[in-house]
């Protein structure tokens, strides 16, 4: 059944139907379909468009419709060009001439634009969902490692000590940035298109508030050639996910690194590892790499929806079509991520003594003796360049700053005292970084508690 023969007097040739036709991959929608169809012909009938009686056989038939494919019972097929057509072909098969009256003030212009936000909007609860229970599970893991000691990097060289618990607090913030973009996403796109017809509205005395409130919009939106032409809502979706994406990437990537044998600083489980075909030594990290490989493929979706909307004059253009496969893929790539990654890290083991002693050997603690040293009158400058001396004397020792005697010391600079060794030790060199931000303990236990109340707050 096509919605649109009527002035044509030749049948359609197959390839062009095959390459016009969504059904394969806009059928994931059939359930936003059924939903806003049933909210349009309540509309119609509140406005006298349409009869209760013929209201009533309408909603009762999709009500089927939607439980027959739920079930099984009815399978989509593939001579319909679109999930609109098969509902409404299935529908007008079943109650009869009440069925062609369900498309009464409506476009398929108007209704794959609902469509694809009610869709949308339901996959954003999702994503947040799964966000949500990524950031539970890093607040978890900081409390469970305020005293977890390890080195703090830049340029992937150490750098300075800090705690396991603030490393995985960066990540809480960059997730909780995310969790944020999704809210914002789903608020400004919560507007309901439906009533906008083909691009300028109908003639018939549709109410849309109505129509809105029945689906949960904020309103019906206000502009009827954007209604049908807008694909904002979904770039934004996609960029939100590439960021998600990237920090997981970012995550995975040293997960990755801490994973080798040298570095040994996490233990991936079994039930997140593979093999190797030929070497039986090997346990992969293949889950991590293939979220870390899965990013680019999030990336192409958005680029491919920026480049196809570039060029589209108002209003509604068949290239819009191209929004779906792009956007289902990017978001169950991105929700099965999520739901991995959080798995991977909620069973993977930390070596807390491997990380503590990279730190120690790392000279992390080298700017903590520049202190001491401004702390007893020396200028930093020429703190600076007495502890460089100190490192290079441990690298030719083989040796780190804790190992050194205070002879040692007090051969390269006088002012080095017995307290030298508090002052450089990972416990001291961390907690007494206080201020909200910083590794110290106290100052990560003040953060966690605003990280609960965040997590409170979104009712998860």
């Amino acid at each position: 059944m096509k919605l649109w023969g009527g002035r044509f007097t030749k049948e359609t040739n197959q390839l062009v139907h095959n390459f016009n036709a969504s059904i394969s991959f806009d059928q994931k929608f059939y359930h936003q379909d059924i939903e806003g169809s049933i909210a349009h012909v309540k509309m119609l009938a509140k406005q006298g468009l349409l009869t209760e009686e013929d209201k009533d056989k309408i909603v009762k038939g999709l009500m089927e419709i939607r439980e027959d494919l739920e079930s099984g019972a009815l399978v989509i097929t593939g001579e319909h060009e679109d999930i609109h057509s098969f509902v409404e072909a299935v529908l007008t098969e079943r109650i009869g001439e009440a069925g062609k009256r369900l498309h009464t003030g409506r476009s398929r212009n108007d209704q794959v634009a609902l469509d694809m936000k009610l869709y949308t909007r339901d996959e954003i609860d999702e994503l947040t969902l799964l966000v949500a229970g990524l950031l539970s599970e890093l607040l978890k893991l900081m409390e469970e490692n305020l005293d977890t000691y390890m080195p703090g990097f830049t340029h992937l060289q150490k750098a300075q000590p800090i705690t396991l618990a603030h490393h995985l607090g960066a990540y809480f913030e960059m997730f909780d940035r995310d969790h944020s973009r999704l809210h914002d996403i789903k608020k400004r796109m919560n507007y309901c298109p439906l009533g906008s017809g083909a691009l300028a509205g109908t003639t018939y005395p549709l109410d849309r508030e109505y129509t809105a409130e029945l689906l949960g919009f904020a309103g019906p939106t206000l502009n009827s050639m954007d209604s049908v032409a807008d694909r904002d809502y979904l770039i934004e979706l996609l960029s939100a996910l590439s960021t998600i994406s990237m920090h997981l990437s970012r995550f995975c990537e040293e997960i990755i690194i801490w994973n080798t044998n040298e570095y040994r600083f996490v233990e991936i489980d079994d039930s997140y590892s593979t093999g190797s075909s030929i070497m039986p030594q090997k346990k992969n990290p293949d889950i991590a790499e293939l979220i870390r490989g899965k990013t680019g493929r999030v990336y192409g979706a958005l680029v491919s929806l920026l480049t196809t909307m570039k060029g589209i004059p108002l209003a509604y253009n068949k290239d819009m079509q191209e929004d779906k496969e792009l956007a289902f893929d990017a978001i169950d790539t991105v929700k099965g991520c999520l739901a991995l990654f959080t798995g991977m890290i909620s069973t993977m083991t930390f070596r807390k003594d491997v990380m503590e002693a990279s730190a120690k050997n790392g000279f992390t603690n080298a700017t903590d003796a520049a202190d001491y040293l401004v702390n007893h009158g020396v200028a930093f400058r020429d703190a600076h360049g007495i502890v460089g001396q100190l490192v290079l004397f441990c690298i030719e020792k083989g040796i780190a700053l804790d190992d050194m005697s205070l002879e040692e010391y007090k051969a390269i600079s006088p002012v080095f005292e017995e307290d030298i060794y508090d002052a450089i030790s990972l416990k001291t060199c961390v907690e007494k970084r206080m201020t909200i931000g910083a590794p110290g303990q106290e100052a990560m236990k003040r953060v966690i508690e605003i990280y609960k109340k965040k997590l409170d707050k979104y009712n998860y």
